[in-house]
């Protein structure tokens, strides 16, 4: 009987991250499932058993994320998929959001997903197979959203990482894949999640009726439902080939399309500008 993988998610406690480990729970997979706070997933999921490890984690803290990796090669011996799912979204135009405001949100977004893939790595390059997924954004992949400019900015981090660990870790047999989530009926949206500025400034019109429109109305009508969104990483980590790009969700085409034909139209209009460099 095949002995079913080992996986490592963040941000496992509500959200898309909570519906990925339900469901890989529920098809007989083994979980390390890393939060800021254990007890939520406890009543959500249960106690520590030979299938599932809580693990209270400080994903700053690189540490703390060394620590937790080693209790889940402890406990089951192996680790085979890593999914890099914990962040939140900070509101705000460029001008608006504090230093601190910034930092913070590259620090959860970026560089706790570094401190992961550091130090997971390390065993999957070993044993020679593996896949890490690091949750993006569609927003990661078009950054047109007023108000968005530092969330949008740590996700095109996210992505951009991933396309040079992708290149970095393939002679080991390990794969990594970035994932552009659209909209996802989760509580990313929610006010207890997601951060507005301290210090807005109203006269930036369009960044607010944005702030407005996703707190208000896009909130509780993501088209698109986070169970089936696990269903499809599950899928994915099972191919023998799997793609570095994958959007996720409904409506993520769109964007996709929209970008190509900016981007395809700017670089026809100017290309006489552009290769006017030659020597």
């Amino acid at each position: 009987m095949e002995t079913k993988k080992v996986w490592f998610v963040t941000g496992a406690s509500k959200g898309l991250g909570l519906a990925l480990v339900k469901k890989l729970l529920a098809k007989n997979y083994r979980v390390a499932a890393a939060t800021r706070n254990t007890q939520s997933l406890i009543s959500e999921i249960g106690e520590k058993s030979e299938a599932f490890l809580p693990l209270e984690l400080n994903l700053t803290d690189n540490e703390d994320v060394r620590t937790a990796i080693l209790k889940t090669v402890e406990h089951f011996g192996q680790i085979d998929v890593v999914v890099n799912n914990a962040g939140y979204g900070q509101i705000g135009t460029l001008e608006e959001l504090t230093d601190e405001e910034a930092r913070a949100n590259f620090d959860v977004n970026v560089f706790g997903t570094l401190n992961v893939i550091r130090n997971t790595v390390p065993y999957l390059r070993e044993q020679k197979s593996g896949h890490l997924f690091n949750i993006s954004s569609i927003g990661g992949y078009s950054g047109n959203f007023p108000g968005w400019g530092i969330y949008c900015a740590t996700k095109f981090a996210v992505a951009g990482l991933t396309e040079s660990l992708a290149e970095e870790i393939k002679e080991f047999g390990v794969h990594a894949t970035v994932v552009y989530p659209g909209y996802f009926r989760t509580d990313f949206l929610s006010k207890d999640s997601v951060k507005t500025p301290a210090n807005p400034i109203q006269v930036y019109e369009t960044a607010r009726n944005s702030e407005q429109a996703h707190l208000n109305e896009i909130n509780g009508n993501q088209p698109n439902d986070p169970e089936k969104g696990a269903e499809a990483l599950i899928a994915l980590s099972e191919v023998e080939n799997p793609p570095v790009h994958f959007l996720l969700g409904s409506g993520t085409s769109e964007f996709l399309d929209a970008k190509i034909k900016t981007i395809t139209g700017d670089a026809k209009q100017w290309e006489a500008l552009t290769v006017s460099t030659v020597i």
